[in-house]
């Protein structure tokens, strides 16, 4: 028996989001019906909507989402009705990078991410009896209710049960990226220097994570003065504005240069002038998303012989699960504030924090669809 739902459709990027009547689809065996409570909006949504990722419209989006287990399927035993989830991208568990826990890897990302079916080809959702793309990240929870899975879905822990879920939303994606490029990917060691590039949501993420790790300096590099004072805020010791000789402030500070970089604005003149600042065995972690025709250019014998790595980096090598349970941790500790990063925004006024997001006026615009 389907189920009633309502959800903002985009169809691109000649006509805001409009939210209407779609149905969902009878449950598989490993999969959940959410009620949804917020999702967070990112930069992610958006490149779909300008069609830079090849994701078919029209399409329900949304992949930072937190609700309410309303069902579930025969083989779910991540959650079971009425637990408080929070969602994030899924996978196929199975490929060689699920093997070993890298499911931000999986061979499969695409049919379980951004197919706008199942992986197996089957619609989630239909609106006037016809299919609708959706299941984007295994979920699509800008809407009332969505069907998430297995592996894309995390109980939120008793610890956390204090927290609205609407705060606990935007966990799932940006949030999640930068501290995990910063715990898991580049593994920061305490004691080392690291320059952050951009100071959006992975950014700050990022910066309140290399505090938790111990780095020192932990520096922030922006071209927005009111970003780079929130960075100072959530940890960043120095805040350097990149229209502002950002490269030559970090050598001043740094004269044996850094022990990482991470670049979150995928401008490949950034990437480089960054990379250069690297010390021996420095690592450049990278996860902007960079205009497909871009090349980056290093020099060969300076990254040979100072022993340099230049890493790409997905969802913070997260495998869902435990990460985003130790980042809740984190967060009721107070040592991973995000909230100072949220403006909300009611699921009618999705266009508006879809502006707000572009515009930079809200670090992370966080949509409340329902009632907790």
């Amino acid at each position: 028996m389907t189920t009633l739902a309502r959800a903002a459709i985009c169809r691109g990027n000649t006509e805001p989001f409009a939210i209407e009547e779609v149905q969902l689809d009878d449950l598989r065996p490993d999969e959940l019906r959410v009620r949804i409570v917020a999702c967070g909006v990112c930069h992610t949504d958006m490149a779909v909507r300008d069609k830079q990722l090849p994701v078919p419209h029209p399409v329900v989006l949304g992949h930072e989402g937190a609700g309410i287990v309303e069902e579930v399927g025969s083989a779910v035993t991540v959650a079971k009705p009425g637990d408080r989830v929070v969602m994030s991208f899924n996978s196929c568990g199975t490929c060689p990078s699920c093997e070993v826990d890298a499911p931000t890897y999986c061979y499969n990302f695409f049919p379980n991410n951004w197919s706008g079916v199942r992986a197996d080809g089957s619609p989630v959702m239909f609106k006037d009896g016809d299919k609708m793309n959706a299941n984007f990240f295994g979920q699509s929870s800008f809407a009332t209710h969505a069907i998430a899975h297995q592996l894309n879905t995390v109980k939120v822990p008793d610890s956390a049960a204090h927290i609205p879920l609407a705060q606990i939303a935007p966990i799932g994606c940006g949030l999640m990226t930068g501290a995990g490029a910063v715990l898991r990917s580049m593994k920061v060691r305490a004691g080392m220097p690291i320059a952050v590039f951009g100071a959006g949501t992975v950014g700050m993420a990022a910066i309140m994570a290399a505090k938790i790790a111990g780095a020192n300096p932990i520096i922030a590099v922006d071209v927005n003065d009111g970003r780079l004072e929130l960075a100072k805020e959530l940890g960043a010791t120095h805040a350097f504005n990149g229209k502002d000789g950002a490269a030559d402030k970090i050598k001043e500070l740094c004269p044996q240069g850094l022990g990482y970089v991470f670049d979150t604005t995928g401008i490949n003149k950034v990437i480089e002038e960054a990379w250069s600042l690297l010390a021996p065995k420095g690592i450049c972690g990278i996860v902007g998303a960079s205009n497909p025709a871009d090349n980056l250019t290093f020099n060969e014998a300076e990254f040979m012989g100072n022993g340099r790595t230049v890493m790409g980096i997905l969802g913070g090598d997260s495998d869902v699960g435990s990460f985003l349970v130790e980042l809740l941790d984190y967060h009721v500790k107070g040592q991973f504030p995000f909230e100072k990063l949220i403006g909300y925004f009611d699921f009618s006024e999705i266009n508006e924090a879809i502006e707000a997001s572009e515009n930079g006026s809200v670090v992370k615009p966080v949509l409340k669809i329902s009632e907790e």
